[in-house]
C-alpha cells in the first residue's frame, strides 16, 4: 500500500482535515495558479470529461471534488442534465464557486454543496453520473469514496475521473518528474499564500496510484466497462466506468 501523503507532515490531524484547511486557504487564488501550472490544458481535459457526460445524457449529474466549479458549470453548459450538484469538502473553495454559478446565471440547475465524498448524504441509485476532476487522490480512503459513488449511482449510471498520472515515454516522462517535482512547487511558493500546498499536490499526484492499478482499484469496488483515456502524453488520465 502507498503511504498516505497529508499536506502538513507536522500537524497530527487527519488527511481530509488538513486537505480541506489547506483548500479553503487557496481558495481566492487556485483558479488563476491552476491554469498557470497546468498551462491551460486543463480546460481541454475537462472539455473532454464533459463530452463523455453529455454522451450518456443524464438528467442528474455529481461533481465530487468540485472545487471552484469549474467542470460542473461546464456540464450544466453543455448537456441537458436537468439538475446538477457540485460538491466540495471545502467551503472557502465554494464559494468562489458560487459567484460563478450566480454569474453564469445557472443557480436554478446548480447547487454548490459542502459535503464529504466518504458520506454522501444521497439515496442509493439517485444520480445518473458522477464526475471527480483532479479529487481521489485527495480522499482518504480511496476505495471507501468509490464505494459510495458507486452506492448513488442508478444502475448503468458512469462515474468519470481525470486524475494525474505519470507518463511513460521518453522525454514526457523525464519532463513531467522535472516540471511537477521542482517548477510547480517552486511557482507554489512564490504565489500561493500556503507555501506548502503546491508541494502537496505534487506528492499526492506522483504518489496516486494511477493506470491499471488504478483500474483494479475500481474493479475491486464493483464498477465494470473500465476504459481509459490518455491526456497529453499520459500527464493525466481519464478514467470512465460503469455501474
Amino acid at each position: 500500500m502507498a503511504k498516505e501523503v497529508k499536506p502538513y507532515d507536522n500537524q497530527d490531524s487527519g488527511k481530509k482535515e488538513q486537505v480541506t484547511h489547506m483548500f479553503d486557504t487557496i481558495s481566492g487564488e487556485y483558479d488563476g495558479l491552476n491554469r498557470m501550472i497546468s498551462l491551460g490544458l486543463d480546460q481541454k481535459w475537462r472539455d473532454n470529461v464533459v463530452k463523455m457526460v453529455a454522451d450518456h445524457q443524464p438528467e442528474v449529474v455529481m461533481d465530487i471534488a468540485t472545487g471552484t466549479g469549474d467542470l460542473v458549470i461546464k456540464m450544466a453548459q453543455q448537456t441537458s442534465a436537468k439538475k446538477l450538484i457540485g460538491l466540495d469538502i471545502s467551503s472557502g473553495m465554494l464559494e468562489v464557486g458560487k459567484i460563478k454559478v450566480k454569474k453564469e446565471d445557472l443557480s436554478n440547475r446548480v447547487e454548490m454543496v459542502v459535503g464529504d465524498s466518504e458520506n454522501l448524504h444521497y439515496e442509493n441509485e439517485s444520480i445518473d453520473a458522477v464526475t471527480v476532476s483532479y479529487g481521489v487522490r485527495n480522499f482518504e480512503d480511496l476505495e471507501k469514496g468509490l464505494s459510495e459513488i458507486l452506492r448513488v449511482l442508478k444502475p448503468g449510471g458512469i462515474l468519470v475521473i481525470l486524475e494525474t498520472s505519470v507518463p511513460t515515454k521518453f522525454p514526457f516522462k523525464q519532463g513531467y518528474y522535472l516540471y511537477s517535482s521542482l517548477i510547480v512547487p517552486t511557482l507554489g511558493k512564490v504565489f500561493s499564500k500556503d507555501k506548502t500546498a503546491y508541494g502537496y499536490l505534487s506528492k499526492s499526484a506522483a504518489n496516486f496510484p494511477y493506470g491499471e492499478r488504478f483500474n483494479n482499484i475500481l474493479k475491486k469496488v464493483g464498477f465494470k466497462d473500465i476504459e481509459n483515456h490518455l491526456q497529453f502524453h499520459g500527464a493525466s488520465t481519464i478514467y470512465k466506468a460503469v455501474k
